[in-house]
């Protein structure tokens, strides 16, 4: 009888711990993009919704989940650019307070095979103050990074970024190791959530999964 009860609890205590992980993952449905009742949309057309495509004009685009309130936790996502320099800048905003103020990390694909340029692959950014000129030229190095493992300019990769007020660390393809881990700038601890391309950049998301810590 005591054997049996306490395999019954384990199994209570196992399915109670999966349910809380399950309750606090959320895979937004991409299909649902073109709704603007789910979906904010700022300065960017969607060219396809099989995959999140938004095109690329000037200025920052954005295409966030409107009834999502993100504090800490992780982001996976699926993102692809293109190899084209000064037209590739694809990644997350979260901690979204408006259309110019965020906190945002993101990628330059057209920077990743470059031995000249690779430092600056992967980047953090805190608008409206903190664009990544200001952050260049104040902290050089500080808050970009190459990106470990190398993708494809033009493929698919997968990154993984987790937020953990004031820790934000990236990962590329499910490596072991970081490819950037700083502390963000703005004291923002909560706010929407969704995709951002950035000056003249057009970019494509698929996969993206949002787990509450």
């Amino acid at each position: 009888m005591k054997k049996l009860l306490v395999t019954m609890f384990a199994g209570l205590l196992l399915a109670t711990c999966f349910n809380t992980v399950c309750a606090q993952s959320k895979v937004p449905d991409l299909s649902k993009i073109n709704d603007p009742e789910v979906w904010s949309l700022h300065n960017r057309e969607i060219l396809d919704d099989d995959v999140v495509h938004l095109n690329g004009q000037p200025g920052d685009g954005l295409l966030w989940i409107n009834d999502l309130n993100f504090k800490n936790g992780t982001i996976d996502v699926d993102i692809k650019g293109i190899d084209e320099r000064g037209r590739s800048f694809v990644g997350i905003a979260f901690h979204i307070l408006n259309d110019s103020t965020f906190d945002a990390i993101y990628f330059r694909p057209f920077n990743f095979m470059s031995p000249e340029r690779n430092g600056h692959s992967v980047q953090y950014i805190s608008h409206p103050r903190n664009t990544w000129y200001y952050l260049r030229e104040n902290f050089p190095e500080k808050y970009e990074n190459p990106v470990n493992p190398v993708p494809e300019p033009t493929g698919w990769f997968h990154a993984t970024i987790v937020v953990d007020y004031p820790k934000v660390s990236v990962y590329v393809d499910k490596a072991e190791e970081p490819s950037l881990v700083i502390e963000q700038i703005s004291d923002r601890k909560e706010g929407q959530l969704g995709f951002w391309v950035g000056n003249n950049s057009e970019g494509w998301f698929r996969n993206l999964k949002i787990t509450a810590k």
